[in-house]
């Protein structure tokens, strides 16, 4: 049976090439006579496992010697408790809120201390990422952002000026599918099911001064979610996702080989350009972002009735186009063109938005 074009949001498209990989080492890796899934995590095998997906995360992301990588568990949302937890030592951070997962984050955050909304487009129904005004309060223990946000399509590609006050970025995503400057970051994060590995896995990438003293919460952090004794411990310190973490490296190794970041970026928004120049001339779909948010990797548009975006799911599915339906809040159809979604994918679903066109045109 020939794979479907998958444009879900996640879990997401993995390289071909990365699970033919992981098939053929499904039984025996690295001739040990065992599965990776069945190793312990204490065993000199999946050590290299481990540090080969960090160091070539590091160089994938030029990720500097004082920044620690993480693999972690409980998804990108532990990590909206797990961030004031373990950041917000005078109990005082900044939100800007821009769509469902940051304001989710912000939600969580308020429970550990005082979280200002700081700049926020929930009047324009989250369709564009919001400006940040005025000078950022240097008081913050942090301002947090999420860079991508996935229900919507929009996806902030300028930094705010925060002076000292660390960014934190939930860029799940966005990640690996452009450069990011890690200096200019606290700490981000990013769950592995969209563009980096299978669901399970959260890489954590934080400036080891920001958790120096350990969590902000102390004592009433739970073990496992102190960023500090995770670091010190390599991802380490309990049994972690080692299937999950191995994927990720295999990820890490078949993006470098596709020419990096750079060559990721330009490939991405070549693709995503696409379906926005399509949807932009097109008198029977809506794009839904406004032009200057929109998103590299999250393209949302919609039909002019409920009932047509119904059919369009309906025939697409069809034709082989699969998770396109939009996120239940926003509705529509969303596309999410994520590394490993073939440029064969765009080419069908393009092909299909203009038959689809073509047969409703009185709509």
């Amino acid at each position: 049976m020939p794979r479907a074009f998958n444009f879900s949001a996640g879990p997401s498209a993995l390289p071909q090439a990365v699970l033919e990989r992981a098939a053929a080492e499904m039984l025996d890796y690295g001739g040990s006579g065992m599965s990776v899934m069945e190793m312990s995590h204490r065993s000199a095998p999946f050590q290299e496992i481990v540090d080969d997906a960090e160091q070539t995360l590091r160089r994938l992301m030029s990720i500097p010697d004082d920044y620690r990588v993480m693999f972690l568990q409980g998804g990108a949302t532990l990590q909206f408790a797990g961030i004031p937890m373990n950041l917000m030592r005078k109990r005082h951070a900044g939100y800007v809120v821009s769509g469902n997962w940051s304001r989710l984050a912000w939600k969580e955050a308020c429970k550990y201390g005082q979280a200002d909304v700081v700049a926020t487009s929930e009047p324009d129904g989250f369709l564009r990422t919001p400006e940040v005004a005025g000078p950022i309060d240097q008081d913050l223990d942090y301002l947090y952002l999420c860079q991508n946000e996935t229900v919507y399509g929009t996806m902030r590609q300028e930094l705010p000026e925060a002076g000292d006050v660390p960014i934190v970025a939930d860029v799940s995503s966005m990640f690996l599918s452009c450069p990011l400057d890690v200096e200019r970051y606290g700490l981000i994060y990013a769950g592995a099911q969209k563009n980096a590995g299978p669901a399970g896995t959260t890489v954590v990438i934080c400036r080891d001064d920001l958790i120096g003293d350990g969590p902000a919460l102390g004592d009433l952090v739970p073990t496992y979610m102190g960023y500090r004794l995770q670091a010190d411990k390599s991802s380490l310190y309990n049994t972690p996702n080692c299937w999950g973490i191995y994927v990720c490296g295999q990820v890490f190794h078949w993006v470098e080989d596709q020419g990096g970041l750079d060559a990721m970026a330009e490939r991405n928004w070549a693709r995503v350009n696409r379906l926005y120049d399509y949807l932009d001339q097109s008198s029977l779909f809506e794009p839904l972002v406004e032009k200057s948010s929109r998103s590299i990797a999250n393209v949302t548009f919609r039909c002019p009735s409920p009932e047509l975006d119904a059919a369009f799911v309906e025939q697409a599915a069809a034709r082989g186009i699969v998770n396109i339906k939009g996120h239940r809040i926003l509705g529509g159809m969303r596309a999410s063109c994520y590394n490993a979604v073939p440029d064969e994918a765009i080419d069908a679903l393009l092909a299909f938005m203009a038959d689809f066109e073509a047969a409703n045109a009185s709509a």
